[in-house]
């Protein structure tokens, strides 16, 4: 759903008639702001957090007021944006803005914290490190509910990073639960789909039959890479890219051909062809390389993968690099995908209502 530059709806796109919802769920990002009640409503939209926090409160306000929910839960990523000092301070301003959202509306406010229990908003302020970045363990039980088999790993490739979480008898069984400790141990890896930068994937490539290097700037994103390859839509209004302008496969290219310092009247499509599917690659197996650690801490290779994000393309692709045997699910296929774009807004409005273990 498209926003304003100040984060707000756009006003084509404004829900003009408020519902009363028993719950609603918001999953909090630094990049992105999703929603869901749990019985198939959504929203989802790019919110620059790091760019904007004072507009929080309004595109919170906005969302509560239009579906007028008796109860409001929220769990977040956004802390860690470089636009709050301290992930301490970021919990506080995130949890702080819900409330504010919640006022004269919501009768109950709860944030989730990573051990998976919903908290009154004082005790998630008073032990911020325990409510930071646990939006993975809502989504870890509702990909437990769709687990086939044990033990199993939930894949959730998001626009900047891939999330790796071991499954077993219908509930999450991390190494780790803070971000550090998850990065540590590859149930956290730092690629996502969109907006990860080439750079950080590539040291060179080919262009003309010569060996070029990457240039250490932030020209391009992965969201370049595959935009190109057809994976991702194209969406001429939406100009969250490295260089402001909009996102389509002709901008992507221009982009990409900015990496290796040439034009792109000299930058054909075969060498973008060439330099997309070399990102994608590098990314296929960084997930891959944190599978394996993932697996390694299980024992044995999963009975069952559940796919998550709208980044499933890259996970597939790591999973074929590992030649597991185990059976996948599609959130996407199983909750359609307009619900599985905002997995984890989903499960927590379902932990909210009882029905998600």
């Amino acid at each position: 759903m498209p926003t304003t530059p100040d984060g707000l709806l756009g006003p084509a796109m404004a829900f003009s008639h408020p519902v009363t919802a028993p719950v609603l769920a918001l999953d909090i990002g630094g990049a992105n702001l999703k929603a869901a009640d749990g019985r198939g409503f959504t929203h989802a939209a790019p919110f620059p957090l790091w760019r904007q926090p004072a507009a929080l409160l309004p595109a919170l306000r906005q969302l509560v007021d239009a579906r007028c929910p008796r109860r409001l839960v929220a769990t977040m990523t956004g802390e860690i944006a470089d636009c709050f000092p301290s992930r301490r301070d970021g919990v506080a301003t995130i949890v702080a803005a819900v409330v504010e959202a919640a006022r004269g509306v919501a009768e109950e406010v709860g944030i989730l914290r990573v051990d998976g229990s919903l908290v009154p908003p004082e005790v998630a302020v008073a032990e911020p490190l325990a409510t930071a970045a646990a939006n993975w363990q809502a989504l870890a039980r509702l990909a437990a509910a769709h687990a086939p088999a044990w033990p199993a790993l939930l894949v959730d490739v998001g626009s900047t990073t891939t999330d790796i979480v071991p499954l077993d008898h219908g509930r999450p069984v991390p190494t780790a639960t803070d971000d550090a400790g998850r990065l540590a141990v590859g149930e956290l890896v730092y690629t996502g789909i969109e907006r990860t930068p080439v750079a950080a994937l590539l040291r060179r490539c080919i262009h003309a039959g010569v060996v070029r290097p990457i240039v250490a700037e932030r020209f391009a994103d992965s969201r370049d890479a595959w935009l190109w390859l057809g994976v991702l839509a194209e969406d001429p209004h939406d100009t969250d890219t490295a260089d402001g302008r909009p996102s389509t496969r002709e901008f992507a290219r221009a982009r990409l051909a900015r990496m290796l310092l040439v034009e792109p009247d000299s930058f054909p499509a075969a060498d973008a062809t060439l330099l997309a599917e070399r990102c994608a690659r590098a990314q296929a197996r960084l997930v891959a390389a944190a599978l394996q650690r993932v697996a390694t801490s299980l024992g044995r290779p999963p009975a069952a993968v559940v796919l998550s994000g709208h980044g499933e393309c890259l996970a597939r692709r790591a999973l074929d690099l590992m030649g597991w045997q185990a059976p996948t699910v599609s959130l996407a296929t199983r909750l359609g995908a307009e619900v599985a774009r905002v997995a984890p807004a989903h499960a927590l409005a379902l932990v909210a209502l009882g029905e998600l273990p």
